[in-house]
């Protein structure tokens, strides 16, 4: 029996619980591809499929009530975090913050396995105040369902699994190389994928000392809270904030002076979803609009007050 057999048979366990503890911490290591091989190998007798979900069930609660406890204790800060460290355009999170609260707890049954939306279950869960016996028992029942998944597809297709590992075993070391390779190129295309992303959203910002004499100067400056009604929930916004999300953007514009200072802000990172409103202002004729720059935590960081939001 090969190297790469015997590895698997060995160490198969953990390779997935490692694995898998690893993925879900957030490192870029794609886990579903090592639960359909322990599967193939759990037809040959290679593996036990029993212990290899059990090691999925161990690995993700391991991560997720780690990520719920930080959410519970940390709230809105850990998210944007979460964003942050994502190989994911950065709007992935605020995409998703108000379909978890759309489905609450529920959606943990299906997270893991919708890219950007497993990154903010466990933490949204703990920062909205969901039970932990509660969290514990949605969680346990989305890991089984997507490990049980990855593993059951291993067993279907095991033969053909068994064909990629034979070539694999004939490559020797090389194997090892040409999945390095893959892995690396992976990382790379996230990587020029998310500066990309930012490129496309290049736009002259107002910062919070701009922002503040604007104010005191009676400017009248219409500030826009562009964050998720979720988002705006866990934190207070800037005095006197319109919440987008509350409004109907044809009939809040069609209302407003297109000579007015627009500054519109979120909390992600690069003022993703700032930037992007501010762009539908300004192609609605409102040459004054900007995103704030920072967002929400700059302007904390000048220890201005925050407030609750506006509704339209």
């Amino acid at each position: 029996m090969s190297q790469l057999s015997l590895l698997i048979q060995n160490y198969g366990v953990l390779l997935v619980f490692g694995t898998v503890l690893l993925e879900q911490f957030g490192l870029p290591i794609p886990a579903f591809p090592v639960l359909v091989v322990a599967g193939a190998m759990a037809v040959d007798g290679g593996a036990s499929w029993q212990l290899c979900l059990l090691a999925v069930l161990l690995a993700c609660l391991v991560c997720d009530y780690f990520w719920f406890r930080a959410g519970r204790y940390y709230g809105s800060r850990v998210l944007r975090l979460l964003c942050r460290i994502s190989l994911s355009p950065d709007s992935c999170v605020n995409q998703t913050e108000d379909r978890f609260r759309r489905y609450g707890p529920k959606s943990l049954l299906v997270s893991k396995f919708i890219p950007g939306f497993n990154a903010i279950a466990a933490p949204m869960s703990g920062a909205l105040g969901t039970g932990t016996s509660q969290f514990l028992g949605f969680a346990s029942t989305g890991a089984l369902l997507w490990g049980g998944t990855g593993i059951a597809v291993g067993m279907v297709f095991h033969d053909s699994v068994d064909r990629v590992l034979a070539t694999l075993e004939t490559m020797g070391s090389t194997a090892l190389s040409v999945l390095g390779a893959l892995l690396a190129l992976f990382v790379a295309y996230k990587y020029v994928e998310r500066r990309r992303h930012r490129a496309g959203l290049a736009l002259p910002r107002i910062g919070v000392p701009e922002l503040k004499a604007l104010i005191e100067g009676g400017h009248d400056p219409l500030i826009v809270d562009a964050r998720s009604v979720t988002a705006a929930a866990l934190e207070g916004a800037i005095p006197g904030a319109l919440l987008y999300k509350d409004c109907e953007p044809g009939q809040l514009m069609a209302g407003l002076d297109r000579d007015r200072h627009i500054v519109v802000y979120c909390s992600c990172p690069d003022d993703v979803t700032a930037t992007q409103v501010a762009r539908e202002f300004l192609a609605n004729g409102f040459h004054r609009a900007r995103p704030l720059k920072g967002g929400l935590d700059a302007w904390h960081a000048h220890h201005l007050p925050p407030a609750e939001p506006q509704t339209a």
